[in-house]
């Protein structure tokens, strides 16, 4: 077995594993198993909010070629996946929409504030490959809600579900027009929240008559079938009762392609192996997670990085296909944001714009983004202890790349095998490891 293992240093240096030692401790053995395949990999990948296109227009140009370098190259994080929101979100600099009221004819469709912040960010990306879009919507116009607003929840008005869908799928043709490869698109984001910024409630059952009614033929009239359709986008701990609610509109399994879900609520990994298990033709992938300020205020960016390292595992060992970061590129106070919701990134700007930042949860991203490829199947796997933990998968070309984590306060040395031969290897304390073999 010819196997490579990451440096546990930040820079991910390659060395080769010492040969297989004999003998060994079957208590403590971590395996791998290649003939269990699971869900293909669709990719990895971070959002594109007007906030970071902001920053990013903000920064150098050579600080900005940089920046799209460190995300997007093989030699940075190998991004191959992104997020855009249909209309403003909170990471905007205020509410804003595509047609300015309830009288604008749909001929008026004005995307121009996405071209000037956001779609500059997406062509930049789109040097090193192509990189697949997810659009999600924060909140219809305020005129079509029974609100009045954009904020504050409220629901669409039923009236305007034909309005609404048209609305998002004209979105998707602009972008698509500009070179923005949206593949996928979800109802609502979080249709659950009612929040100080861009928010809309929706039932179970109103999210999946809107996919089978309104926005899935709106998509196959418009030639769109391609785009794949989401619902829930929201948190994971009622992620299979909200799916469930949802397929349960006559019409519904036709035009879902599969649920999106966040980590706000806990590791509630079970909720996506449910759901994966009762829905094995759907798709399951995280659209949203980060370190929010107003809940973690603390300088701890080992334990943060950890928290998203345990989160991605957890969730591709339960059925995720793809993994989709919050903000690309925030400023130094974690913003903007247009009602003061600052929260962390894996890359923050310095306070003077001249440079920025690679957080620590950038590095602990790049162990699954760098090295588990587009195409690549899961791999089961069993361990000794929880105090390993690990998520495999067989690459396109055939390796295989493992990721392993030591959350503990100790050492823990092991043997990992696939069956054919084993390493030993010791993960020092809190570290982070990828073994390609």
């Amino acid at each position: 077995m010819k196997a490579y293992i990451t440096d546990y240093s930040m820079n991910c240096f390659w060395k080769e594993m010492p040969e297989p030692e004999k003998g060994g401790d079957a208590m403590r053995t971590v395996r791998i198993y290649r003939d269990c395949k699971y869900q293909t990999i669709r990719g990895f990948g971070g959002a594109f909010t007007q906030s970071s296109g902001y920053n990013f227009g903000k920064l150098p140009a050579e600080k900005q070629k940089s920046f799209i370098g460190d995300y997007f190259s093989e030699n940075g994080l190998n991004y191959n996946l992104g997020r855009v929101h249909i209309n403003s979100c909170d990471f905007a600099l205020g509410n804003y929409t595509y047609l300015k009221d309830a009288d604008s004819q749909e001929d008026e469709f004005d995307i121009s504030i996405d071209e000037k912040y956001i779609l500059p960010m997406i062509e930049e990306a789109a040097k090193y490959g192509e990189t697949e879009l997810l659009a999600s919507p924060w909140s219809p116009p305020a005129y079509m809600k029974t609100n009045g607003d954009m904020n504050h929840g409220g629901k669409l008005i039923k009236d305007f579900y034909g309005k609404w869908a048209r609305y998002m799928v004209r979105y998707v043709q602009e972008f698509r027009k500009r070179g923005a490869n949206i593949t996928m698109i979800t109802v609502q984001n979080e249709p659950e929240a009612v929040q100080t910024w861009d928010s809309c409630i929706y039932t179970a059952g109103e999210e999946g008559e809107f996919a089978a009614s309104f926005l899935g033929p709106e998509l196959e009239k418009a030639g769109l079938s391609d785009v794949k359709l989401f619902v829930w986008d929201h948190n994971k701990e009622i992620l299979y009762d909200r799916a469930k609610g949802a397929m349960s509109v006559p019409g519904a399994d036709r035009y879902i392609g599969g649920f999106a879900f966040h980590w706000y609520t806990g590791d509630h990994f079970d909720a996506v192996r449910l759901t994966q298990e009762a829905f094995p033709g759907k798709e399951l992938i995280f659209t949203e997670g980060c370190v929010e300020y107003s809940r973690f205020t603390d300088s701890n960016e080992v334990g943060k990085a950890e928290m998203y390292a345990h989160d991605m595992i957890g969730n591709l060992n339960a059925g995720a296909t793809g993994i989709i970061d919050w903000n690309l590129l925030l400023d130094a106070q974690g913003g903007p944001n247009h009602v003061g919701n600052f929260c962390a990134a894996p890359v923050m700007c310095s306070e003077a714009f001249d440079d920025y930042e690679k957080r620590l949860s950038y590095y602990y991203i790049g162990h699954f983004s760098r090295y588990i490829r587009k195409g690549a199947k899961r791999l089961a796997t069993s361990r000794f202890s929880d105090s390993v933990e690990i998520a495999a998968f067989e690459n396109p070309d055939g390796s295989t790349a493992a990721v392993l984590m030591n959350r503990t306060g100790s050492d823990n040395r092991f043997c990992l095998t696939d069956g054919a031969e084993g390493h030993f290897i010791t993960l020092p304390a809190h570290s982070i490891v990828t073994v390609i073999i």
